[in-house]
């Protein structure tokens, strides 16, 4: 891995980030190792790619860990995700801390063991000053699930139907107070949302590359945000450049 710097300027660094790790299972079969074993290499790639986020200077980063759909996994790869979650958080926590990152959850924490759900609550706990970069880790997370969750407490609050606002659903789903992501990273090449931030991703820019999780690198980072630099957001509207066009 090179460190080549990157070269854009500082305003066309997304404010927010948000990637699919997808590619762990074909990583792990392509080299004759079980699926586990992608896993565990995606989870240390975790650890490059949050300090070359860091180093980039973005300040949000959300990662989908593990979807509400991936309960349907056989289920010994599903308590070998759990004991690597909890195995992350024993590892890595200190040195998080240690670098400003502030740690949150997003999804429903209430379907994971009691243990598990302690350690991720004393991690929210012990991050929670810190301002560098904020990490959102999206497990046992589902988009719709999300939304569900979302309308259900707007209800229960006995919010009247005609003040339902964009802004108002925002202040009730798991990332509230968190910007929209700017970029949204896809490793392994395929070419679906995969229930992820649907809400929030409306507008965000997207990167697919070929590469699987475990070799998505400092570089292939850069080339991402470098093509997010050059891309024209629209938002629905047309280019100023198009405007320019169409007023001449």
């Amino acid at each position: 891995m090179t460190d080549t710097p990157l070269n854009i300027p500082m305003e066309k660094i997304p404010q927010h980030v948000a990637m699919i790790m997808d590619g762990n299972g074909r990583w792990a079969l392509q080299r004759g190792l079980p699926r586990l074993a992608g896993h565990k290499a995606g989870t240390e790639n975790l650890r490059r790619v949050i300090r070359a986020t860091v180093e980039f200077g973005v300040k949000y980063l959300t990662i989908y860990a593990f979807s509400t759909e991936n309960w349907g996994r056989p289920p010994e790869e599903v308590q070998g995700l759990m004991f690597i979650l909890q195995d992350v958080i024993d590892r890595e926590l200190d040195e998080l801390n240690k670098q400003g990152v502030q740690l949150r959850h997003i999804g429903r924490l209430e379907r994971l063991d009691p243990k598990i759900q302690k350690k991720v609550l004393h991690a929210i706990e012990l991050t929670k000053h810190n301002d560098r970069m904020i990490l959102n880790v999206a497990f046992n997370y589902g988009g719709r699930d999300e939304i569900v969750n979302a309308v259900q407490h707007i209800i229960s609050d006995g919010i009247p139907a005609e003040d339902v606002t964009d802004e108002l659903i925002n202040q009730y789903l798991y990332t509230a107070g968190v910007p929209d992501p700017d970029l949204i990273i896809r490793t392994s090449g395929e070419l679906r949302v995969s229930n992820f931030l649907i809400w929030q991703a409306a507008y965000s820019e997207w990167y697919i590359t070929p590469t699987y999780w475990p070799d998505f690198d400092k570089d292939e980072y850069r080339r991402a945000l470098e093509a997010f630099a050059n891309r024209d957001r629209r938002y629905g509207k047309v280019s100023s450049g198009e405007l320019q066009e169409s007023n001449a």
